[in-house]
């Protein structure tokens, strides 16, 4: 096993996970803001989900002896819009289950069983986002301002902390 160019792999994969924490959180906020809470939480919740993958990915490159590089992939995208977020958060999870797929395949022919199996895992969990984004998307197309304002019904951050207090 090349452990190297496995590290490379998992550590491209760190970068995608943290690039999608920030981009998630930075709609999670924006989507409350407007007051769509479901569709906030949505948002919230897949953006916690990657920070388990990140957590799974960091495990490995700890197990293979590397070092885990924390670098974002890139900028988080200033986007506001609700189906603009829904289509940019579908293109970033399509993104990142062509990109495991690949690096499976790499660890496969590695002999790195181990790292091929958790991109096998991460390429599942991006299409079950990807499919949960779509859902709302088509939603959105479907019933157009209707939709997004049931959304505005829904418990957002602050209507939870008033709950809370």
């Amino acid at each position: 096993m090349n452990r190297e160019s496995s590290i490379r792999l998992l550590n491209q994969a760190v970068a995608d996970e943290l690039q999608a924490v920030h981009q998630y959180m930075y709609f999670h906020f924006h989507l409350d803001d407007q007051g769509f809470g479901p569709l906030s939480m949505l948002l919230k919740r897949i953006a916690i989900m990657e920070m388990g993958h990140v957590e799974t990915l960091a495990e490995r490159i700890l197990f293979l002896k590397g070092d885990v590089d924390m670098a974002l992939a890139a900028p988080v995208e200033r986007i506001t819009d609700p189906q603009a977020i829904l289509a940019k958060a579908m293109a970033m999870e399509e993104e990142s289950a062509a990109s495991y797929n690949k690096a499976a395949l790499d660890c496969s022919a590695n002999a790195d069983s181990a790292s091929k199996q958790i991109f096998e895992k991460l390429v599942a969990d991006e299409e079950t986002h990807f499919d949960l984004f779509e859902k709302q998307l088509d939603n959105i197309k479907r019933f157009g301002p209707s939709y997004l304002a049931l959304q505005s019904f829904g418990p957002g951050e602050a209507e939870k902390e008033g709950a809370a207090g």
